[in-house]
């Protein structure tokens, strides 16, 4: 059984991701299903699931909370603090004190005394990097996490957090079609013995193998708003996808393994946490973990999907501020 360092901690290269049970992708399930999901894949032998306080206003926090926490050892958890969502308006906020008070909120949804990876969700540039890291500090000393990460932050901010304190992860956006950290943090993130975890490594399920037609989305899904999913530019992505389908047949996988096995392989440190509300996807997920593919086919991937054959950039106009990621210059689709 393939595992990797995650928080001091050998887990299964392949978490759950645990934001559209509550939130994002369509119409969340039923909190029944949502349990079920989470108690399949612990039971599966999932050991890491990651979720965050906005995911449904903490829906997601208290439905993992009902769901396993009896079962507390068995998994490693991870949450995130720093995004402020008030309607339609978003800020970022990782003043000591909102850490603080955010981490409190969140152990009690969670219904558990510590949390074994807790991220800052967004940079705040009107924070000074030692203040924020300084009050992960203070909650690693009174045992309530084990560990902080950050996500969506540039190699330089990394490395300066790191020298503050050494931070155990890194999670960001990263897929055959979202490439952002080979610009800096994914070779920070090896140099410094720290953990890449992507996030949407399944290109926010248009790598999945299902989605065919944004058109049938519904009106509050999230992709509505994103560049890569508009009409104008799914029809050149649609190109791409069907062409990877073709590759992930020869490979004799799923699209959604052959996408993770592609992401597992850009380093011995990089971990994927897709998430689903299936447990049949979960299972064929879950899997990966212990595929490999040749070199050849992995070359095949990125030569078809890449920063230059994308339409669109990743997030829409109104999100790009709050991302501290190193981005690809104009000129490039993404």
């Amino acid at each position: 059984m393939t595992t990797r360092v995650l928080a001091g901690r050998q887990v299964r290269p392949v978490g759950l991701g645990c934001m559209n049970i509550a939130w994002a992708y369509g119409n969340p399930p039923s909190r029944e299903d949502a349990v079920a999901l989470f108690r399949h894949a612990l039971d599966a032998g999932c050991d890491h699931f990651d979720t965050a306080n906005i995911y449904g206003s903490g829906v997601s926090e208290e439905i993992l909370g009902e769901a396993i926490m009896d079962r507390r050892d068995d998994f490693l958890l991870a949450t995130k603090t720093g995004i402020i969502v008030d309607g339609p308006r978003r800020g970022v906020d990782c003043s000591p004190a909102s850490i603080t008070a955010s981490l409190d909120a969140s152990l009690k949804r969670l219904g558990t005394d510590h949390i074994d990876l807790f991220y800052m969700h967004r940079f705040d540039p009107k924070v000074p990097i030692a203040d924020s890291v300084g009050a992960m500090v203070r909650a690693i000393e009174a045992g309530k996490i084990r560990a902080y990460g950050v996500s969506e932050w540039s190699a330089a901010h990394v490395r300066e957090a790191h020298a503050v304190h050494p931070m155990a992860a890194v999670q960001t956006e990263y897929s055959p079609w979202t490439r952002n950290v080979e610009l800096g943090v994914l070779e920070t993130t090896r140099e410094l013995g720290i953990a890449l975890v992507a996030f949407s490594p399944l290109a926010r399920g248009a790598l999945a193998g299902e989605l065919r037609d944004v058109g049938a989305l519904v009106e509050k899904d999230l992709r509505r708003s994103h560049p890569r999913f508009t009409p104008e530019n799914w029809a050149d992505n649609r190109k791409l996808i069907d062409g990877f389908d073709l590759l992930a047949a020869e490979a004799g996988m799923t699209p959604a393994q052959l996408s993770l096995t592609w992401v597992l392989s850009r380093g011995s440190h990089v971990h994927a946490i897709p998430g689903t509300r299936s447990s049949e996807h979960f299972d064929q997920n879950h899997a990966a973990s212990d595929l490999l593919v040749a070199p050849e086919m992995l070359d095949r991937i990125g030569a078809l999907i890449n920063q230059d054959s994308v339409h669109g950039h990743r997030y829409p106009e109104t999100m790009r501020s709050t991302i501290d990621t190193e981005d690809f210059g104009p000129s490039s689709r993404t």
